[in-house]
This record gives structure tokens, C-alpha cells and sequence, in this order.
């Protein structure tokens, strides 16, 4: 059996990580989307751009499986670098290939989680304002495209680094992130079905714009816990979980 996860937002979810920073995740039970087929899971996941490479939904997608025996994870990569909440707009091109992948995903597997990390591009004077009416009518959309009512969402904070830009192309960032991570919070709070995953600590690339390779494996981790508050009360385990130290001296973080 595959449980499937929606992969969506902008760079930070596709994944910006230099790959020999940090040891590769293979393990047989991982697999990624690729022309409607199941691939062996290998970085990069997400091919939007030339320059992607590790992404949190490779530790995510090891801590899953090392708690559900048995079951094999696929991810369904669509996120796209530098996109704002309207090029996400419901039946745009970038919902609409989301949808058409999930599809495609449901006929091998069951989708049975969405993470999103999106942010940085509506952190600017005219555009945060709105994120939350936005982000609500764009999850509402999935929600009844997919008939996935009840399948829960990790929203991912933005990374406190973000305050040490000062190019003056990104400034607006620098100005007001945090905007937007209070509104991902918040969102987060008044819905049973959304956990909200902290960058509180995590570091950054050299450009002060994407999470490291260490962080985006830590990040991985803490969308996974978050997940898993949100999973059925009533599931039962053929074992008991894994903390997640150990996953964490797993892949080397301590």
C-alpha cells in the first residue's frame, strides 16, 4: 500500500538544499511521482527548477514510514519556485497540474496528507494583507476537487533568517514576513484538520532566501510531528513510533 502526500507552495517546499551537505535518504519503501508512475524517492523530488535539491519531504517521508510498517510513501511534487498566492489561484495552471497529479496519484495510492510552504513572494505591502481570505479559498478548493475533506494540512513557518536580507530587491521581505507567519498560525489554530510547523532556529543558504540542507532534514522532521498530532486518535500501529531523536541521530543531525 502507498499513503501519498501533496507537495505544493513555492521554493522552499521544492527544496533548495546543496545535496552533498547531507547524507542521501534511500530506503526502498520512499517513492516520488514521475509521469504518473512511482519512482524510487531520490533527490532532488521536486524538478522545477535546474537548481533544486533536498527538500524536507525527504525526512518527512522516512519518519512517516519508519511509523507505519508495511506501507510505502509517495510524494507528489508541485511546488514551483518564487510563485505567489494568485499564481495558485483555484484553476490556475499551477492548481490545476496539482490536481491533475493528485489524480493521476490516486490510482496507485492514497493520499492521505498535504504540506505547504509558501510565503516569501506575498510577504510584500498589498499582498500579505490578504493571504489568509486567499489561502482559505485555495485550500477550500483542494479540499472539494480532491473529495479530501478530511485529510490533514502542515503549513511551514518562514524562516526567522529572512530579517538579514538587505538586497533591495527582497527588503519588502525582510519588512514583513512575520505577517504572514502570524497568519499561517492563526490559520492553523482555527482549523482541526492544519498543524503548523516552526522555523524558529532554522538557517539558510548562503542567499539568506531557502533553508540548508541540515535545516530542511530538521524541518522535515517537525512537519512530521505535527502531522502525526493531527492523524486519527483511533489508528492503530503494528509497533510503537519512533521518537524523533532517533530519527534525528539517523540522519546524522545531533
Amino acid at each position: 500500500m502507498i499513503h501519498s502526500f501533496l507537495l505544493i507552495g513555492q521554493s522552499n517546499m521544492s527544496g533548495r538544499g546543496v545535496a552533498s551537505e547531507v547524507e542521501p535518504i534511500l530506503d526502498k519503501r520512499l517513492k516520488m511521482l514521475r509521469n504518473g508512475r512511482w519512482l524510487p524517492m531520490r533527490t532532488p523530488v521536486s524538478t522545477d527548477r535546474i537548481f533544486a535539491g533536498v527538500s524536507l519531504a525527504e525526512s518527512f517521508a522516512l519518519a512517516y514510514a519508519n511509523d507505519h510498517p508495511g506501507v510505502e510513501v509517495g510524494l507528489i511534487p508541485c511546488s514551483d519556485g518564487g510563485t505567489t498566492l494568485d499564481q495558485w489561484q483555484v484553476h490556475g495552471i499551477l492548481f490545476d497540474n496539482a490536481i491533475c497529479q493528485c489524480r493521476l496519484a490516486s490510482r496507485t495510492s492514497h493520499i492521505v496528507g498535504i504540506l505547504w510552504h509558501q510565503g516569501e513572494s506575498d510577504s510584500r505591502e498589498g499582498l500579505y494583507q490578504h493571504y489568509t481570505e486567499k489561502f482559505l479559498t485555495i485550500m477550500q478548493a483542494f479540499r472539494e476537487e480532491l473529495n479530501l475533506p478530511d485529510v490533514p494540512w502542515i503549513l511551514g513557518g518562514l524562516g526567522d533568517y529572512l530579517v538579514n536580507l538587505t538586497l533591495e530587491q527582497y527588503i519588502w521581505m525582510a519588512e514583513h514576513f512575520q505577517k504572514v507567519n502570524e497568519q499561517l498560525m492563526q490559520i492553523a489554530q482555527n482549523d482541526p484538520l492544519i498543524g503548523f510547523a516552526s522555523a524558529k532556529g532554522l538557517e539558510a543558504n548562503d542567499d539568506n532566501l531557502h533553508f540548508n540542507s541540515k535545516s530542511l532534514r530538521e524541518f522535515g522532521l517537525r512537519y512530521y510531528e505535527e502531522f502525526r498530532k493531527l492523524e486519527d486518535k483511533n489508528k492503530v500501529y503494528d509497533e510503537k513510533p519512533k521518537e524523533s531523536a532517533a530519527i534525528r541521530s539517523q540522519l546524522e543531525l545531533l
